[in-house]
């Protein structure tokens, strides 16, 4: 790279105020400036282009190698279905089997017991609840103390 010091600067600069003259010199900065920052930035896009190019490599081997795995599963998959089903139907013939008659005969049909549950927990009287503890109501924290709190005497 080309090594330019402070003194090689302050040259270059009393050279080009003496050439171009002290009107022009702060428009030509500003636009060398403008030009600098330009190349710059179009380096900098170039660079992120090339970045971007290689991690879209990158992804396209990622995407191959998951796609792979992904075949390889559903392979496996098939395979092991296939053998399920295989089973299954072993499974099915024999069962269907006349010999095997214990599995031939139908289920005896489901009756319901007609428990009467409701009625049941209705029935305890309650006078006997109000003996044993049981609450009937539900009651608020500030209505439960408002119960049990005791009467001021005027």
């Amino acid at each position: 790279m080309i090594d330019i010091g402070v003194t090689k600067l302050a040259i270059i600069g009393g050279i080009a105020l003496i050439v171009i003259g002290p009107e022009k010199l702060p428009g030509l900065a500003k636009t060398i400036g403008t030009l600098l920052g330009r190349a710059r930035r179009y380096v900098a896009d170039v660079k992120d282009e090339v970045n971007r190019s290689m991690d879209l490599d990158e992804l396209k081997k990622m995407k191959e190698t998951v796609e792979g795995a992904v075949r390889d599963v559903d392979k496996s998959i098939q395979t092991s279905a296939a053998d399920f089903e295989k089973g299954w139907s072993d499974a099915t013939t024999q069962a269907t089997d006349p010999q095997f008659d214990d599995y031939s005969q139908t289920p005896p049909a489901y009756r319901h017991p007609n428990k009467k549950w409701r009625v049941k927990q209705g029935a305890t009287p309650k006078w006997y609840k109000a003996r044993a503890g049981i609450r009937t109501r539900a009651l608020s924290g500030a209505a439960r103390v408002a119960r049990f709190r005791p009467h001021k005497v005027n």
